[in-house]
C-alpha cells in the first residue's frame, strides 16, 4: 500500500467502482500525486475532528470518470483536491458538516458540499471556507449557499 499519509493511502483515493466497471483508466497523473496528498493531509485532520475513521466514497477522478458520472466541469475531484466522505459512525453529512465548520480554521477545508447522502468536502493551498448545499432534480443539480 502506497500511504500519502497517517490513514489514507493512494488506492483508496483513486479507487472508484464506477472506472472499474466502465474500463476507465482512473490512474492519477504526476502533477496531480503532490494535491492527493494535500488532499490526504486535510482528511487528516478531518478525522482528528470527528475522532474516528472516515470512509472515502469518491476521491480523485480524471476527467473521463468525472464526465462519465456526469461531474461538475471544473470538479476539484478532477485536481485531486476533493473527496466525497461519509463517517455513519459520527452520524450524517449534516452533523460531519456542521463539526467541521466548528473547527474550520483548523480542518482548513475550501469548501463543504451537503450532498445528500455524503459530504463532498475540496481543499486548496487558500481556503475559502465556502459551504453549500446540493439540490438534486429534474435531471441537474443546483446548489445553495449555506446548509439545508
Amino acid at each position: 500500500m502506497n500511504y500519502l499519509s497517517a490513514h489514507f493511502t493512494l488506492e483508496e483515493l483513486t479507487r472508484s467502482p464506477y472506472a472499474e466497471r466502465w474500463g476507465i483508466d482512473n490512474t492519477p497523473p504526476t502533477e496531480v500525486l503532490a494535491n492527493l496528498g494535500l488532499l490526504a493531509a486535510g482528511l487528516e485532520r478531518v478525522r482528528t475532528v470527528l475522532s474516528m475513521p472516515i470512509h472515502v466514497d469518491s476521491g480523485y477522478r480524471c476527467p473521463k470518470l468525472n464526465s462519465a458520472i456526469k461531474g461538475a466541469k471544473d470538479s476539484a475531484h478532477m485536481l485531486g483536491l476533493a473527496a466525497d466522505i461519509i463517517c455513519p459512525d459520527f452520524g450524517s453529512p449534516l452533523q460531519i458538516a456542521l463539526a467541521l465548520i466548528a473547527e474550520k480554521r483548523m480542518v482548513g477545508f475550501d469548501t463543504l458540499i451537503q450532498e445528500g447522502t455524503w459530504l463532498h468536502v475540496a481543499f486548496a493551498d487558500a481556503p475559502r471556507f465556502r459551504v453549500l448545499t446540493a439540490h438534486f432534480g429534474n435531471g441537474s443539480t443546483t446548489y445553495t449557499e449555506g446548509l439545508a
